[in-house]
């Protein structure tokens, strides 16, 4: 028998299941670019929370972009169902999709359900070290039958018309979900400071439910995930915790500085793009200003 790719006839539908995380939608992309290139015949569709719709909408690689719900999924009659979120719900939904092939990794939860078990990806990969996440995610697509080469970088697109931006300007993102993953307000500042001086307008960026009162001295935007990726298409530096923006931002191939505490830049690092990861022995808040604007300059950008 051969790859489960080899199986599908041609036309096939395919629903990827990746329902939330930003971080996670950005570093999907590189996949569906594999699985598109492979078989250019297949109507690929992803199944997503709306507040992350975002992130695929205007991508090629898509013909349909699905509410995470099963009905939704069984109206799309999917061949092969792709579990790339894990969960408890994705699995239902990959179980009563109506798919032929039923695929998640092996390490899944409620394992049963699926007749496509992929294997780690190091085994895939034949490494034993560790994968970044946009590995992890594309191996799959080389245990489906996609032939195994280079992991392209995220692919983010902008439809929407824009004019060139009148100056340069750099975006800072000091917002994080937990206090070990946020870099100090005061670091922030100074390096806004020292962007406006070089002539890098800063403009920083957040959520709705995020506090850009420290930051009111510079420019502040809180958008819609939509518009955010439209700013970050156009900006000439990144500067900011480990986030899913910092993501978004290494997908448009910018300059990105992340600053890193708990999570493990091997993994979760800037992926394919010109980029430098701020670490401290001792956490985060033991990251100095030094360090960076030591790695704006080391990227080229005057600070």
């Amino acid at each position: 028998m051969g790859s489960v790719l080899d199986c599908l006839p041609p036309g096939s539908r395919v629903a990827i299941l990746r329902h939330r995380s930003l971080g996670d939608c950005v570093l999907t992309t590189p996949a569906l670019d594999i699985l598109k290139r492979a078989r250019p015949d297949l109507r690929l569709a992803v199944a997503v929370e709306g507040r992350f719709r975002a992130i695929f909408e205007d991508n090629p690689d898509l013909e349909q972009i699905l509410p995470p719900e099963l009905s939704a999924l069984r109206r799309w009659r999917p061949d092969l169902c792709l579990n790339l979120h894990g969960g408890t719900r994705s699995a239902w939904m990959t179980a009563l999709s109506g798919a032929r092939y039923r695929a998640g990794f092996g390490h899944f939860r409620n394992g049963f359900i699926y007749n496509v078990k992929i294997p780690r990806a190091q085994t895939i990969l034949g490494v034993e070290r560790k994968v970044h996440t946009a590995e992890h995610i594309a191996s799959a697509m080389f245990f489906l039958g996609a032939p195994a080469g280079e992991i392209p970088r995220a692919r983010l697109f902008n439809q929407r018309a824009a004019d060139p931006p009148r100056v340069a300007y750099a975006i800072l993102h000091p917002f994080a979900a937990n206090p070990e993953k946020s870099w100090g307000r005061e670091g922030f500042l100074a390096v806004a400071a020292h962007l406006q001086e070089s002539g890098i307008q800063p403009i920083f960026i957040g959520g709705s439910g995020d506090d850009f009162s420290p930051f009111t001295a510079f420019r502040t935007v809180s958008q819609t995930l939509s518009e955010t990726k439209q700013l970050l298409s156009r900006a000439s530096v990144f500067v900011g915790n480990d986030s899913g923006p910092a993501h978004m931002a290494a997908a448009f191939g910018i300059p990105v500085v992340t600053i890193f505490g708990s999570s493990d830049p091997a993994i979760w690092g800037p992926w394919r793009t010109d980029s430098i990861v701020v670490t401290a022995p001792g956490g985060i808040s033991r990251v100095t200003t030094s360090q960076v604007l030591e790695a704006l300059t080391r990227l080229r950008v005057p600070a």
